[in-house]
């Protein structure tokens, strides 16, 4: 694990404001934070640099997308298997919203959306194939 980086009150306020929009100009979070663009846009930099800003996503109404059930499915792991080789093959469905490592009985949850209940069982099905033990919720 990597040291802890120092962020100072400007970088907390750029991190807040981009969280709140990641498509916020640096115009703008230069204005809000009281800075010129030039030292934020170095400041974001940074913060992409030292791993701290990962990455920048998009939510979508998926049922607007046609695809409008959403299911948290519960994964036990099956023997030996690398938790992060399941969350690499878990993440590659383009069904998987996020997937989350727990400890205890069960090993990882996934946030998945799908057009109907038997698309839903195709991809627990992918999920099992791959070693896995899965229940699910639908919500």
């Amino acid at each position: 694990m990597s040291a802890p980086v120092h962020l100072d009150s400007v970088d907390l306020h750029i991190l807040e404001l981009l969280r709140a929009d990641g498509r916020r100009t640096v115009r703008d979070i230069a204005r809000l934070v009281k800075l010129s663009p030039a030292p934020v846009r170095r400041r974001i930099a940074r913060l992409e640099e030292s791993g701290i800003i990962t990455g920048y996503t998009i939510t979508t109404d998926q049922a607007k997308l046609g695809q409008g059930l959403q299911a948290v499915t519960e994964l036990r792991f099956t023997g030996d298997t690398d938790i992060h080789d399941i969350v690499e093959f878990a993440s590659t469905l383009p069904e998987v919203d996020e997937v989350l490592t727990l400890t205890g009985d069960v090993d990882a949850l996934v946030r998945l959306h799908v057009d109907s209940v038997d698309d839903l069982q195709k991809v627990v099905n992918r999920l099992r194939r791959k070693g896995l033990v899965c229940s699910r919720r639908r919500r």
